[in-house]
């Protein structure tokens, strides 16, 4: 996946946009909704990587099952992974990864907020 296919995939959620909060890194793009934070990439490092939302128990198994798949880099390491995009996970599973944190978020939010987002 490449740096605008990983950025392209986190626009794709409804409602998502792209921010840039953090003046002592202004390359790290974070994506939100509602103004809440699901994934964090500086798009423009090598390797590329993003750090995703995950339930927690779900983390411990990508983590096993994947070289790729580590703790949330400077995040919750409980709630957070950090996937460097090296190949060695389809696409399709990063998308996956992008959709599970988004959708994590939302559930999150209050009712009104998550029925405005369609999300009930």
């Amino acid at each position: 996946m490449t740096p605008d296919e990983l950025k392209a995939c986190c626009l794709e959620q409804n409602e998502a946009w792209e921010d840039f909060p953090f003046s002592t890194y202004p390359g790290l793009s974070t994506f939100k909704v509602s103004g809440k934070i699901f994934a964090l990439s500086a798009l423009d490092e090598t390797p590329l990587s993003v750090s995703l939302k995950c339930d927690p128990e779900i983390a411990v198994r990508l983590r096993a099952s994947y070289p790729a798949v580590r703790p949330g880099w400077h995040l919750n390491k409980r709630h957070w992974n950090t996937v460097t995009l090296d190949g060695s996970l389809s696409d399709r599973t990063v998308r996956e990864m992008v959709e599970d944190s988004y959708d994590l978020v939302v559930a999150g939010l209050p009712r009104w907020e998550r029925l405005r987002l369609g999300q009930g």
